[in-house]
């Protein structure tokens, strides 16, 4: 059976496992919870109310977070003509057609978000497995398949700190809300817009309590109860 290191151990001191934190408390702690040598993520993770097996109860949608999440985000664009035009003067990292296609396929995976034109998806179908495990496929519902004339606003959002949020198998989201290294205000901000998202995506399948629990945590830190009264009255 593996055990903690002493590092998180001393880190869990200081969480009391039985009390439910106000968002701001919380992410005091997990700031002086963060022990690696790195710059760790804050992670939320919500244990939702609802059934992941049935269709009428998929919980998925798009955050923007107002202060990003603390890296850079590689962008590529599938897609031609005009669409690449419009892509490279939007300033993709990464703009093409067959070639990109051909490229993934061949195990090249060196990017953080995919958007495609409509007319460029009969290609980038074939993709489906390749970057669906990954959570790189272009997707309507995702806002990552837009027309030519919506690349800058597609391109600049996922540069801002765009997140997709859904729901797994156990019926858990998990979602990054920033660095360890942002200050408890800009984390703050983050939270709620991604907390706002979630419970605007409440599927009209959803019978009882939406949310049963939510916890922050970092990379490598202990979990921290938030009280869900404070989640549920975001602004």
């Amino acid at each position: 059976m593996s055990t903690h290191g002493k590092k998180f151990n001393s880190a869990a001191k200081l969480v009391d496992r039985a009390t439910a934190y106000e968002p701001a408390e919380a992410i005091e702690l997990a700031k002086k919870a963060a022990f690696a040598g790195f710059d760790e993520t804050v992670e939320l993770h919500l244990r939702m109310g609802v059934d992941p097996r049935s269709a009428d109860q998929q919980v998925r949608g798009i955050a923007l977070l107002p202060n990003g999440l603390g890296k850079t985000v590689r962008v590529l664009v599938f897609a031609q003509g005009e669409g690449a035009r419009v892509a490279a003067e939007a300033s993709a990292d990464y703009i093409g057609g067959d070639d990109l296609v051909k490229k993934i396929e061949d195990g090249w995976l060196d990017f953080d978000v995919s958007i495609s034109t409509p007319d460029m998806m009969g290609k980038v179908g074939k993709l489906g497995k390749i970057l669906g495990r990954k959570g790189l496929m272009p997707n309507p519902k995702s806002g990552t398949v837009v027309a030519a004339t919506d690349l800058p606003r597609a391109i600049n959002d996922a540069r801002k700190g765009r997140v997709e949020f859904r729901l797994d198998r156990t019926a858990i989201i998990h979602v990054p809300i920033g660095k360890a290294g942002f200050n408890k205000a800009k984390l703050l901000e983050n939270l709620n817009a991604i907390l706002d998202a979630v419970l605007k995506a409440k599927p009209s399948g959803a019978k009882g309590q939406y949310v049963k629990s939510a916890f922050l945590s970092t990379t490598m830190g202990p979990g921290i109860r938030l009280d869900l009264k404070s989640i549920m009255a975001v602004p």
